[in-house]
């Protein structure tokens, strides 16, 4: 038996993804976006609002970073998407977190999360925010020799059912190998 339910963003895991930008006085701006996903292998897209003091960066800026919020800064990054840019400017500060600026795009790196994506934008439309990926950095703690250990990383998703969070570790398969089982 299934039943019907009221809410329409039923798509589980949404990532949480901190976006990153420069305000015009050269400080550091962080938002919280579930609404987020690979456009193509080099490229983001963001559903976001102009709205967003992100957007505003974004657009003035020509850049932005994408980072992969994990389990030892949730309350950071839940801060990040409760406290507006547009009436909160010190809200970075606030956080406690750090943040370096990339050497390839005119964006902050949060220190403290794991991975993240640096980009250039590339256009504002329907669908929000695209921008093209010209490096990924790694925090070698999360790495295992060349490649990201996720065990390590503990990223969050957001659970849009409940309003939760949840750590994301546990393998369970192998992708592109484990459904040629049934290949016959």
């Amino acid at each position: 038996m299934r039943k019907n339910i009221k809410t329409t963003e039923a798509i589980f895991p949404m990532p949480v993804l901190m976006i990153a930008t420069y305000n015009e006085d050269g400080s550091v701006n962080v938002m919280n976006a579930a609404w987020g996903t690979m456009l193509e292998r080099n490229q983001v897209i963001l559903n976001l609002t102009e709205t967003h003091k992100t957007v505003k960066n974004i657009k003035e800026r020509k850049a932005f970073t994408v980072s992969i919020a994990d389990s030892n800064h949730v309350t950071e990054a839940d801060y990040f998407g409760v406290v507006s840019g547009n009436n909160t400017p010190n809200k970075f500060e606030n956080s406690g977190l750090t943040a370096t600026k990339s050497e390839l795009v005119d964006a902050p790196i949060i220190n403290e999360f794991p991975i993240c994506l640096e980009c250039e934008f590339i256009e504002y439309g329907d669908c929000g925010v695209i921008g093209n990926v010209v490096n990924t950095s790694v925090d070698e703690s999360v790495m295992d020799g060349d490649n990201v250990d996720i065990t390590k990383v503990s990223a969050i998703a957001f659970d849009p059912f409940t309003h939760g969070y949840y750590k994301v570790t546990e393998r369970v398969g192998n992708a592109f190998k484990d459904g040629f089982q049934l290949k016959k």
